[in-house]
């Protein structure tokens, strides 16, 4: 079965160049794909690449990615000095030494201690290169979020597929009692008739009309032939590679049309009790279709 659930967790990560790339995705139901990316400080210029990245795997739900970053930075770093600031203050300090008549022995030492003299600065990062490591921990943390909604989907299938099994027994059990009911009412109406008429002779033509409509208005065939090929087609939409949760929801609704028209078609007890069991069916396989991908 290839049916995936919407919902799902992933995770990757990718050591490089002495730092550690981590992404964590969690997934739940959407009728769309509605994608929210994190990314660390400074990394904003990737976010297009993490999104079509994800898109291609991820076709519907609400999707949460985080990456981060950990490690040493130290090849980004430089130190920068503020020379113009350092004139500033040897000037201010030669003076206060002047007006207090006092020696100026700054040092460069203690003018480097100095307030901004020194300036540490992180380059910018070559976004080109940092991606395949950040691409590497994407993919990954896809591949277990895609594996375990495989898994979830596989057994949401499964259970679909027992549903689908007792939903089509019903429709044979309600088929199959058609022509009973039809014999019951044919006789209902001879004997109804012949009461009203007080055993006066029935003209067989007009009793072969009346009972011709009666067997029209109880014809359910067009909407159990509609049943079956909907579930021959729920059967393979649950087998198909692409996302059909879309239209396995679509089609449930068809399926809960041709019931209620065969209920209201079918004026009797027991076939009614079938019809609350169909629809009960379709509720339940409906709640579990809301997390298909």
């Amino acid at each position: 079965m290839s049916s995936k659930s919407m919902t799902g967790f992933g995770r990757g990560e990718t050591e490089a160049g002495g730092r550690m790339w981590t992404v964590e995705i969690r997934c739940v139901n959407h009728r769309y794909l509605d994608l929210k990316i994190k990314l660390p400080r400074g990394y904003a210029g990737l976010e297009e690449r993490v999104r079509k990245t994800v898109a291609a795997t991820l076709s519907r739900g609400r999707v949460d990615v985080l990456l981060s970053v950990s490690g040493d930075f130290s090849d980004l770093m430089e130190m920068r000095a503020n020379t113009s600031l350092a004139l500033i203050y040897r000037d201010a300090l030669a003076d206060l030494g002047k007006t207090l008549d006092l020696n100026n022995d700054t040092t460069l030492s203690q003018l480097a201690s100095y307030p901004d003299v020194l300036v540490r600065e992180q380059r910018t990062e070559d976004l080109d290169a940092v991606w395949d490591s950040m691409e590497s921990a994407l993919k990954e943390a896809l591949v277990t979020c895609d594996t375990m909604r495989s898994q979830e989907g596989d057994a949401m299938a499964r259970d679909l597929q027992e549903r689908l099994d007792n939903f089509s027994r019903v429709v044979h059990d309600i088929e199959a009692a058609i022509p009973e009911l039809l014999q019951r009412r044919e006789q209902n109406l001879k004997e109804r008739l012949q009461k009203l008429l007080d055993n006066v002779q029935l003209d067989p033509q007009r009793l072969a009309q009346e009972i011709a409509i009666l067997a029209d208005k109880t014809d359910v065939t067009e909407e159990i032939v509609r049943l079956y090929s909907h579930i021959s087609q729920f059967r393979s939409f649950l087998e198909s590679e692409e996302a059909t949760g879309r239209k396995i929801d679509f089609l449930l609704q068809e399926f809960l049309r041709e019931v209620n028209t065969m209920a209201s078609k079918i004026n009797d007890a027991t076939i009614a009790h079938l019809t609350v069991e169909l629809k009960s069916e379709l509720e339940k396989m409906r709640e579990q279709v809301q997390n298909i991908e």
